[in-house]
């Protein structure tokens, strides 16, 4: 690791002052590359306070480690501080042969897109940003859907690390006090020659601690945590694809029905150009929502295909 994550790591555990006597000892570093440290922390949006003979202390804001993250997961982790998209990333990856279960990691994103190629807000400080690449050699027929068990692992594990219950809108967006908080996109690359679906890019956008949205985004999107957050978006990440990973699919598709704010609920949507309504009544497991019409005829929606415009 650098000089200033492992500056960071120390700050990080302390919940008091450490002098920079003590963190030179450790590190074995002299007081100039400690103060050298602290101020590129400080760039990276951490807010840190110094007091004439005893030393510095974290106040907010958490640093991506990516050495931890990788030991704690056993992903290979590809991260920039700053990118245009991970999705870009993780493809540029495919083509330049890289093996599945690579996670693609940032803390901003300057072009970062959503479903349908709508814009994503990813601001500098406060957000996380990933995409894990998979190589499942499957049928189409056969693969799993993942942005369900994906939105289920990150259910799962916020409500373990923090105690917060948060909930699941279909398909592939998770919201906290009726503010969108996460969103997922998957995306799929098939073999011409064998049909097969040889790898899938799995993106996540998740408000982490933003203390602020443009005015546009106000009423819409919400943060787990206002600043400072009480875990560190190490922990997180590394949970979410240890449980993704690590649970049962059958436990995971049951929590994403569980959490689900559409289920029994009237929706409306747009399909073949008309706005139609109809209550939602189940989620099949390859992520299907079935509805039954105003006239009572039932039909099955595909994510890939239709967005929900309200429920209620």
């Amino acid at each position: 690791m650098k000089s200033h994550q492992l500056v960071y790591q120390i700050l990080a555990r302390e919940n008091d002052y450490v002098s920079g006597e003590k963190i030179g000892e450790e590190l074995n570093l002299s007081r100039t590359s400690i103060w050298k440290a602290i101020q590129r922390l400080q760039q990276e949006g951490l807010e840190i306070d110094s007091i004439k003979n005893r030393g510095y202390k974290l106040i907010q804001g958490d640093l991506i480690l990516p050495d931890l993250i990788q030991e704690k997961t056993n992903l290979t982790i590809r991260y920039k501080p700053e990118t245009k998209s991970t999705q870009t990333d993780a493809k540029e990856g495919i083509e330049a042969g890289n093996e599945g279960n690579t996670l693609y990691l940032s803390t901003c994103q300057t072009a970062g897109r959503g479903r349908f190629q709508r814009p994503y807000y990813s601001p500098s400080q406060g957000g996380i940003y990933m995409s894990l690449h998979i190589q499942p050699n499957l049928p189409y027929e056969k693969l799993p859907s993942y942005t369900l068990l994906v939105a289920a692992a990150v259910y799962k594990v916020i409500k373990n690390l923090t105690m917060i219950e948060v909930d699941i809108k279909w398909v592939n967006d998770i919201y906290f006090k009726n503010k969108k908080m996460v969103g997922i996109l998957t995306e799929a690359l098939t073999s011409v020659e064998t049909g097969l679906v040889t790898d899938v890019i799995i993106g996540l956008g998740i408000n982490f601690s933003i203390a602020d949205f443009p005015d546009d985004l106000k009423e819409k999107a919400g943060s787990l945590f206002m600043p400072p957050a009480p875990i560190s978006r190490n922990e997180l990440i590394s949970e979410i694809w240890n449980c993704f990973y690590n649970t049962n699919p059958n436990e995971l598709l049951y929590i994403y029905k569980e959490r689900s704010i559409v289920l029994g609920k009237e929706v409306t949507f747009q399909q073949d150009g008309k706005v139609k309504k109809g209550l939602a009544k189940t989620i099949s497991e390859s992520g299907k929502l079935q509805v039954e019409l105003e006239d009572k005829h039932t039909i099955w929606l595909n994510s890939g295909e239709i967005s929900l415009t309200s429920w209620q």
